[in-house]
């Protein structure tokens, strides 16, 4: 590992709160299979299986989280709850306040195509440094991190109740009140091509009904179907 990029973990472990005894299992966490298939001959492995065990890491971990819960959650409301936590949206959002996506090791075509922001990719990573950590220091260490990075979510999913995929809630809300479906278009596109901000609007029978803006397409578009619900529902 270059002496450099070594340097550079240690910002981001600084981040997360924890320092890892084997810095390499955080190198493997942030290794993106596009980068391991272009050294296959050095042996570069991706973070996947990382990523395998960081999802039941974090699964158990915010499931623990709901069941000792002062409002004493029923199972339908701790899965709801559980499966926005968990989220490729939440993950991501964590992913960037974090930096992850300058840490990542990505091969040339995802460089290329603005990987270091991609939803999928930042919340895989999250997953697979939650797995690196479980490996690295345990159960504990590992839940200790993720609660710190949930945990103002968490507490706001509990109190609100609001964890939803806003998208769907929109969409059943038109098609039982109009018959109809959403409908969603980028207006804008703002900043550099690494660093792209996408504005969506949703209307709703050609009205306009919302706006929302978002570091990728679906966020923009998550955005502006809250706005529409909330829109709706003062309507109502």
């Amino acid at each position: 590992m270059p002496a450099s990029y070594s340097k550079s973990l240690k910002k981001l472990e600084n981040t997360l709160g924890y320092t890892f005894k084997d810095i390499t299992l955080l190198q493997e966490a942030l290794t993106h299979s596009s980068y391991a298939n272009e050294h296959q001959k050095e042996g570069v492995r991706d973070n996947e299986r990382l990523e395998f065990l960081g999802d039941a890491v974090l699964g158990l971990s915010v499931v623990e989280s709901l069941f000792r819960a002062e409002a004493l959650l029923p199972e339908s409301d701790m899965a709801r709850l559980k499966s926005f936590l968990v989220s490729k949206t939440v993950l991501s959002e964590i992913a960037r306040a974090l930096s992850i996506g300058k840490f990542l090791r990505l091969g040339r075509g995802e460089e290329r195509t603005g990987g270091r922001d991609k939803e999928n990719i930042l919340a895989d990573a999250m997953e697979a440094v939650f797995g690196a950590i479980y490996m690295d220091g345990g159960f504990y260490e590992a839940k200790r991190v993720i609660l710190r990075l949930l945990n103002e979510r968490i507490q706001e999913t509990l109190r609100t109740g609001e964890a939803h995929d806003f998208k769907t809630v929109l969409q059943e809300i038109t098609q039982e009140r109009f018959g109809v479906l959403p409908e969603y278009s980028v207006i804008r596109e703002e900043g550099e091509e690494h660093k792209k901000t996408y504005v969506v609007e949703v209307t709703v029978n050609g009205k306009k009904m919302g706006e929302g803006s978002g570091r990728s397409k679906k966020e923009a578009q998550m955005m502006a179907a809250k706005m529409a619900i909330r829109r709706l529902k003062e309507r109502q």
